[in-house]
């Protein structure tokens, strides 16, 4: 955000020394010079940091009101026109291979300086223990978000859930995937919305990474997909949009919402 600014404020002065260079300079050349100068990167601006000003919009419209904020990150893994998902350990849903970001030891001062609180939805166990859901003031949220990006005092590779959930269990061997390649997609920050079961506002925030499988983890990943192990399901883009519902047929299982982000 300081960088922004400080790349208006540079391209401002330009744009007010072109206006007074000109031949015949005049207060309508200065103030055309100073619209070229701001409207541009202003312009830039904006866009760079829109995501901040409309959770800006959050803390001002929801000031005083407690947020619980869950991060994550999610793999896109296709073959074909068929999504790998897994069966979630703490509901009975399909959902992508993935989980919530950890935060380290340090991330605990910052969290406290923004009065964020535990979450009290999911119980804290050696699963939950240090996930990156909580449960803040609305007002902080720019803050928190800022602190996010840096990467500082959290888990950053995706790795861990991707071993937790395919790997540890066996359903693809360790030695075919000592590592992952993978691309970054995007980064999702939901729209602030009410939440039935947390009973109180929620803003989901997502990583998305693509899973680029060498041929013989493709091979693995195929042969997973065919095996009707109850444990994994290879699903089609309709179906996971339709949340596993499939028309005139019974439906067989549920498929998360969260799915719905790898598309």
């Amino acid at each position: 955000m300081a960088r922004s600014i400080t790349y208006v404020i540079l391209i401002s002065a330009c744009g007010l020394l072109w206006a007074i260079t000109r031949p015949g300079p005049s207060l309508t050349g200065l103030y055309s010079g100073l619209a070229v100068g701001l409207a541009v990167p202003l312009t830039d601006s904006l866009l760079e940091n829109r995501r901040y000003l409309r959770l800006l919009w959050y803390a001002v419209r929801w000031r005083g009101r407690l947020v619980r904020v869950s991060a994550s990150y999610l793999f896109r893994i296709k073959l074909g026109d068929r999504y790998l998902l897994v069966r979630g350990r703490r509901f009975a849903q399909y959902q992508p291979v993935g989980g919530v970001f950890k935060i380290s030891p340090d991330a605990r001062g910052l969290l406290n300086q923004i009065r964020a609180l535990d979450d009290d939805l999911v119980p804290i166990d050696e699963v939950s223990q240090d996930d990156l859901r909580i449960r803040l003031p609305a007002m902080n949220l720019v803050r928190f978000v800022r602190w996010f990006e840096s990467g500082m005092s959290r888990e950053t590779s995706p790795w861990r859930e991707f071993c937790e959930e395919l790997v540890r269990p066996g359903l693809v061997p360790a030695d075919l995937f000592p590592y992952i390649q993978h691309n970054f997609i995007r980064r999702m920050i939901g729209p602030m919305h009410y939440s039935a079961r947390a009973q109180s506002l929620e803003i989901f925030i997502a990583d998305i990474h693509e899973l680029i499988p060498n041929p013989e983890q493709q091979a693995v990943l195929r042969e997973l997909m065919a095996s009707g192990n109850p444990d994994v399901v290879a699903t089609t883009e309709d179906q996971i949009r339709r949340l596993g519902a499939v028309p005139g047929r019974a439906q067989e299982f549920r498929i998360a919402e969260s799915a719905g982000w790898i598309l």
